[in-house]
């Protein structure tokens, strides 16, 4: 479990910043050398295309002629698309590859590092990785955020770049029909929604538009914060936050929360939220915007903003752009989610590892310029070409019809290895209306501190695994029922408390603000 609280300033990138690298020896080794591989990810089980083991990716090959270091996959779990489930069966197996890589992997990582399962990566950055020193160097705190409980690191992260992630969106041509404003407060966003169910803004005669949809059905939980309270602390939903008397506390916990949702299960109950909000799933931003019957939502910039031209013709004068986030009841305007500077995605080093020093080397190779454009865009010349000394994607990747973050993960680019990501990447094939948007929200204060970590010992962590699995549930099972009109949470509160602090919350608490001290203070 990870949260740490840093400042906007630190977090605060310019989106096309090109980074800055330390000098880069190449090859690594003068012969061949295979290290194996554990790779599992959402995209792929494996590492390779389609995680299918012999299927090399482009990357790869490039990487392979440039370090002479070769990555053999060995990846546990092939059958499955659970990370947690693949790292337990390559725990329990204990026949570990040179390198452990994927998804989630800092919690077992920190927690079987200082066990002795995977090597401390301290002192072989310090003596061997000049890249990585140098962005430790360069962005403070992040390296501290990673550590484990035992002061040491064991893995190089996989390491956002820029600062906007989701936004929230409306419709601008129901706007304009209707003749209404933009809502500035959460009052005017109530009035707002009201006249998109009501009010027929597509036209068809029916009472069928869906005033606030989401893909994720998490993201309902976004307008909580409309009622100046929190839905999570981090990029990862549910996440634990810093509070105001810098105590480390869980959001659905808090009697802002009590408050709050009862006002997300009022607009539920008045049809302003889709119906369907916890079972739609990921398709219904297509179809809801393809059908004409989407009015809000708070989705990724990028993605979002490109339904713009890909509906013109089907839906005329369709325009869903982004607006600043309503003022809450409270007079905050704030938007909650942000990119995270530090992912608990990466690779380590397991024990088993015999050429450690050529495999930090190896790790440190994408964080050199040449590597680092290689982990972000793919293979110069097949899918990019450096112009005016800035990397630019050729036409065939940016007008294929196929996202390109898609193309790039069959590439082996922006796979969750350790690097830094190139927002310069995403920033090409961002829709013009999608930039506005990151301008406009950059010209006010939205954006609150992130949380990046805790590292648990072994005492703590036992603590956290007994009774934060079932609290997690508790919390959200109520919370969904408390939506959709099982209950109410204001009557229910006493009790829900009570329930919470039967099932181990103050222990949870008390393990996470220790750990907090000790990592922080």
């Amino acid at each position: 479990m990870r949260t740490f609280k840093l400042s906007i300033a630190m977090l605060a990138t310019t989106a096309m910043t090109a980074p800055a690298f330390a000098e880069s020896h190449l090859p690594i080794v003068d012969e061949p050398l295979e290290l194996t591989i554990h790779m599992h990810w959402p995209r792929a089980q494996g590492y390779g295309v389609g995680g299918d083991t012999g299927v090399i990716y482009p990357v790869e090959e490039v990487a392979r002629e440039k370090t002479n270091i070769h990555l053999i996959d060995k990846t546990s779990g092939r059958n499955t698309t659970d990370n947690n489930e693949a790292m337990n069966l390559l725990i329990a197996t204990g026949d570990l590859p040179d390198i452990v890589g994927g998804n989630l992997i800092q919690q077992p990582v920190n927690q079987y590092g200082p066990e002795g399962a995977f090597v401390p990566l301290n002192e072989l950055v310090e003596e061997h990785a000049p890249n990585i020193k140098k962005f430790w160097e360069e962005h403070p705190g992040l390296k501290e955020a990673i550590s484990a409980y035992d002061g040491n690191y064991y893995y190089i992260p996989y390491l956002p770049d820029g600062k906007y992630g989701r936004a929230w969106y409306i419709r601008q041509d129901w706007l304009d029909k209707l003749g209404l404003e933009q809502p500035d407060n959460v009052d005017e966003l109530h009035d707002v929604l009201v006249a998109f169910r009501d009010q027929d803004p597509n036209g068809n005669g029916r009472k069928d538009e869906v005033p606030y949809f989401a893909r994720q059905w998490e993201e309902v939980n976004r307008l909580l914060t409309l009622w100046d309270a929190r839905s999570s602390g981090s990029d990862t939903y549910h996440d634990f936050y810093i509070n105001d008397e810098g105590t480390v506390v869980h959001p659905y916990a808090q009697p802002a929360y009590r408050d709050a949702l009862a006002n997300v299960a009022k607009w539920y109950e008045e049809g302003l939220i889709d119906a369907e909000i916890f079972t739609r799933g990921a398709s219904s931003r297509d179809f809801l915007l393809g059908e004409n019957l989407g009015g809000m939502t708070h989705d990724w910039f990028a993605s979002t903003s490109g339904y713009n031209a890909a509906l013109a013709e089907k839906v005329p004068g369709f325009n869903f752009i982004p607006f600043l986030p309503p003022k809450s009841a409270g007079g905050v305007r704030m938007e909650e989610h942000r990119r995270i500077p530090i992912k608990p995605d990466g690779w380590a080093i397991t024990y088993k590892n015999e050429h450690p020093v050529e495999t930090i080397e190896y790790f440190d190779f994408f964080f050199s310029e040449e590597g680092a454009l290689l982990a972000n865009f793919g293979v110069e010349g097949k899918t990019w070409d450096m112009v005016d000394g800035e990397p630019v994607y050729k036409p065939e990747v940016l007008e294929s019809g196929t996202p390109v973050n898609s193309q790039m993960y069959l590439e082996g680019a922006q796979i969750y290895r350790g690097y830094p990501q190139d927002y310069r990447y995403e920033w090409q094939w961002t829709d013009p209306a999608a930039r506005e948007g990151i301008e406009l929200y950059d010209s006010e204060d939205l954006l609150v501190d992130q949380f990046l970590g805790v590292a648990f010992n072994k005492d703590e962590q036992a603590v956290y695994d007994k009774y934060w699995p079932s609290l997690k549930t508790y919390m959200l099972e109520r919370q969904q029922a408390w939506i959709l009109g099982s209950g109410d949470i204001k009557a229910d509160w006493d009790a829900y408390v009570a329930t919470l602090e039967k099932m181990g919350y103050s222990k949870i608490i008390e393990v996470m603000n220790t750990a907090y001290v000790r990592q922080y203070s």
